[in-house]
């Protein structure tokens, strides 16, 4: 067996990679090619423990990831998130890796972002704004760039927004300025990344510029708000999966228990979209939303896209069992 660390994950998929990886995995899981039972949650003495199977169509792989969330971390100088994946033989069941989960994680959601705006923002948005700076800001931001020609990044957030401006300017050829509110960095802004663990809107709509594109990808719980109603209302809303945005998302559950949209609101899984049976955006004009609160389906692709590199470039570690 493989085990792959944090670096060997990074240095085996580049973001393009991962969105193509992405892109097929949601295609498989929106025409029925993919099998992924619902994630299970188990109460600990810390926190949560979460368990994602998946197997995509032909695959020659299956993959589990094992996530914990514990939220007093902190505290003791821990990340909140770990994780872990585990790929197996499809046919076998023969454990064929092991990888590190929080990169891949980052790497996934950020995947995803960076395909939905493939697929809805306007061809030429040049301005991007991250609401949030936590782990997750940066491959969001990796993943907008590596899709659209962005010339400017605005970071906003409670902490830290600063230094990632900082670490930003270093690794990209655009103007990286950390916004004094969150109303600054939507103003004008063509593609907007909201990545925080606020309860309340941080996104509301007259902030948004015509034809701004929304990727929403903090709020994982039906507690949690990000995005406004009246934006959800307004918006064009894409997802990664219905059945999983109808039991988690929040921002799409507070409104619909609200009465202010019903279940037929969202326009289509963004697999729809990759797979050319819905068309994206309609108009240059349109507000578009896509809401992610993720789906195992990422993980075993981009599982299955490191595997492959790494087998090819002898990355990792090889173990007996």
């Amino acid at each position: 067996m493989r085990i792959l660390n944090a670096d060997d994950v990074r240095a085996a998929v580049d973001m393009r990679a991962a969105i193509d990886a992405v892109r097929a995995g949601f295609i498989a899981l929106s025409t029925g090619q993919a099998r992924v039972p619902v994630r299970t949650a188990l109460e600990t003495p810390g926190g949560v423990l979460l368990t994602m199977p998946a197997q995509i169509g032909a695959s020659p792989v299956s993959a589990v990831k094992i996530v914990s969330v514990c939220t007093g971390n902190p505290a003791r100088g821990l990340p909140t998130i770990h994780a872990a994946v585990l790929v197996t033989d499809a046919h076998t069941g023969a454990p064929l890796a092991l990888l590190e989960g929080g990169v891949l994680t980052a790497i996934r959601t950020g995947a995803a972002s960076g395909l939905a705006t493939d697929l809805l923002a306007v061809p030429d948005a040049s301005i991007l704004a991250v609401i949030g700076a936590g782990v997750q800001a940066r491959t969001q931001v990796e993943a907008v760039c590596a899709v659209r020609p962005i010339t400017e990044i605005r970071i906003f957030s409670l902490s830290g927004a600063e230094a990632l401006a900082d670490e930003l300017r270093a690794r990209y050829d655009a103007r990286v300025t950390a916004a004094p509110s969150a109303r600054a960095a939507l103003d004008g802004a063509q593609v907007i990344v909201a990545a925080t663990n606020s309860p309340a809107p941080v996104v509301h709509r007259d902030a948004l510029t015509p034809g701004a594109h929304i990727n929403g990808i903090g709020s994982f719980t039906p507690q949690m708000q990000e995005i406004a109603a009246e934006v959800v209302l307004a918006a064009r809303v894409v997802v990664d999966h219905r059945a999983s945005a109808w039991a988690e998302a929040g921002d799409l559950i507070i409104p619909r228990d609200q009465g202010l949209i019903t279940e037929a609101h969202v326009y289509a899984e963004i697999g729809e979209i990759a797979a050319g049976l819905k068309r994206g955006r309609h108009d240059p004009h349109e507000i578009t939303f896509f809401k992610s609160v993720g789906n195992a389906v990422q993980d075993a692709a981009v599982a299955q896209a490191v595997l492959d590199a790494a087998q090819k470039r002898h990355l990792g570690t090889e173990v007996a069992l």
